[in-house]
């Protein structure tokens, strides 16, 4: 792999910062990103449009919503309930969050596709009892300045001077604490590797020289 052929992908070992409550059950991708928002050519600008028919009326008016509430605009940690994410398959949903300011999810349950999307971007999703999930709604309510600690190759979540066992998928905690999350990058960094394996392969090395040439 030459120089130019490498992509750093940054270990994920742990995430920090504020909290913010997102409360209910099987939170939909049509509810984080509304379908007419996914027209778009790049991923640039949808954090704007997060939960849009959550925050706004038809007339543009606030909603009461989290997403709106100023004491929540640099959190960083969102706190959800049980199937976060259900729905249709859309990757802009995580894109939508992530570029709103969302670093980590901690929640009672993730739909498996949207936890995918998610790690695709180097986002946790962790996941705790509904009891623990609920306390710390509450609590983020309550103390919306306070830090959240996530130790993902632990799994332990430290807030208030407290800590609470959460569960990351074994699957999840390898990709992110070893760096290798980003499987479009990692494709990138070794595609003079493959390239060199294909030329070897009778089947299709002649091929793959004619298209390097």
């Amino acid at each position: 792999m030459t120089g130019a052929d490498e992509v750093e992908i940054p270990e994920v070992d742990s995430a920090s910062g504020s909290g913010l409550p997102i409360r209910g059950n099987d939170i939909d991708t049509d509810q984080i990103i509304p379908a007419r928002f996914m027209k778009v050519v790049t991923f640039d600008g949808l954090g704007e449009f997060a939960f849009f028919d959550k925050r706004f009326t038809e007339d543009d008016d606030l909603k009461d919503h989290p997403f709106n509430e100023d004491r929540f605009q640099d959190s960083s940690v969102m706190v959800v309930n049980s199937n976060f994410g259900c729905g249709s398959s859309r990757e802009h949903a995580p894109q939508a969050l992530m570029r709103w300011g969302i670093d980590a999810i901690i929640g009672e349950s993730f739909a498996e596709i949207f936890a995918g999307n998610c790690l695709a971007l180097g986002i946790p999703t962790v996941t705790a009892d509904s009891e623990t999930i609920q306390d710390l709604q509450d609590w983020v309510d309550e103390n919306p300045d306070g830090e959240i600690n996530i130790d993902i190759e632990d799994e332990k979540v430290t807030y208030d001077e407290q800590t609470i066992d959460v569960t990351v998928d074994d699957a999840q905690r390898k990709a992110l604490v070893d760096g290798v999350w980003d499987t479009t990058a990692l494709m990138k960094s070794n595609a003079g590797a493959v390239g060199e394996t294909a030329r070897d392969l009778p089947y299709v090395g002649d091929a793959a020289g004619s298209s390097a040439d």
